[in-house]
Order: structure tokens, then sequence, then C-alpha cells
């Protein structure tokens, strides 16, 4: 993994397990990034990722409003700023063009998937083509795969 802690990613928790969102918060912290806050609904989820265009929204497919992260996840990701990964138990519910996500972390998760996919976000972000060594448990959507394989030829 390359050290990108110089520019800290700022991220949008989409989850409505509550001791979940706080254990991924403290994970964030923990790696040097930035949490702008919690949404547990759709609809608050969607306000929240207008209102802080965060750098990222890992986004769970279950929500309390039910299997709504879907439509968080076409919202949040029109937004060119905001990059979308699903963290769910759920993969069968991502549709094929997988909504506009990068990619999907299945849950249950470790700090090392997790930190092994937000460096991948990091190193797409900044322009760099990103290593897929280590991403076990990240799997990338169909657009993504198909745009590093343009990339790296």
């Amino acid at each position: 993994m390359s050290d990108l802690r110089e520019a800290p990613l700022r991220i949008l928790v989409v989850e409505d397990e509550v001791l979940i969102a706080l254990e991924l918060e403290c994970l964030l912290e923990d790696l040097g990034h930035v949490s702008v806050g919690v949404a547990g609904s759709s609809t608050e989820a969607i306000a929240l990722g207008h209102r802080t265009a965060p750098d990222v929204a890992l986004v769970d497919i279950h929500l309390i409003d039910g299997p709504t992260g879907v439509e968080v996840a076409r919202q949040l990701s029109q937004d060119p700023r905001t990059t979308v990964v699903f963290m769910t138990a759920n993969a069968k519910r991502i549709p094929p063009d997988f909504a506009g996500a990068l990619g999907v972390i299945a849950k249950p998760y470790s700090e090392r998937v997790v930190a092994s996919a937000l460096d991948y976000v990091a190193q797409c972000r900044a322009g760099r083509i990103p290593s897929t060594e280590g991403l076990d448990g990240f799997s990338l959507a169909p657009a993504a795969q198909a745009a590093l394989a343009d990339r790296v030829q």
C-alpha cells in the first residue's frame, strides 16, 4: 500500500447499524481519514452527501428504510467528487451496473480490506494506476475493471 496520509479522504458512512457505524468511524480515523458523518436512511444519506460532498461514500445496501442503498449509490455517484463503495453482506442485490459504485467490500470486513480499498480509491482519485494486489474482500465493479484494464494497456 502506498502512504497517502498527506491527503486524508473525507468519508460518508451510510450504515443503519449504530455499532457498525461507530466501529467503522473509529477505523477510518485510525487509518488517517475523516468521517463527514453517518446516515442510516436513504433520505439522510442523500442529503448529507449533497451537503458535504465527501470524497468517498461507504454505502450499505440494506438501510433502516429498506434495501435503498442502491438508490443512494446512484444519487451520490452522480457527483464526480464522490466515489461510492458498497459495504454489504448482500452483494447479490447490487445491480450489474453497480449503480455507479466503484466496487464492493464484503461484510464482515477486516481492517486490512477497508485500508486496501481506501488506498485503491485514493490512488484512483490521484490519477495513478492503482495496484490490485491485496484487494481480497474488495471487488471492483465491471466498469471499474474495464477502465483499469484500458489504463494499464
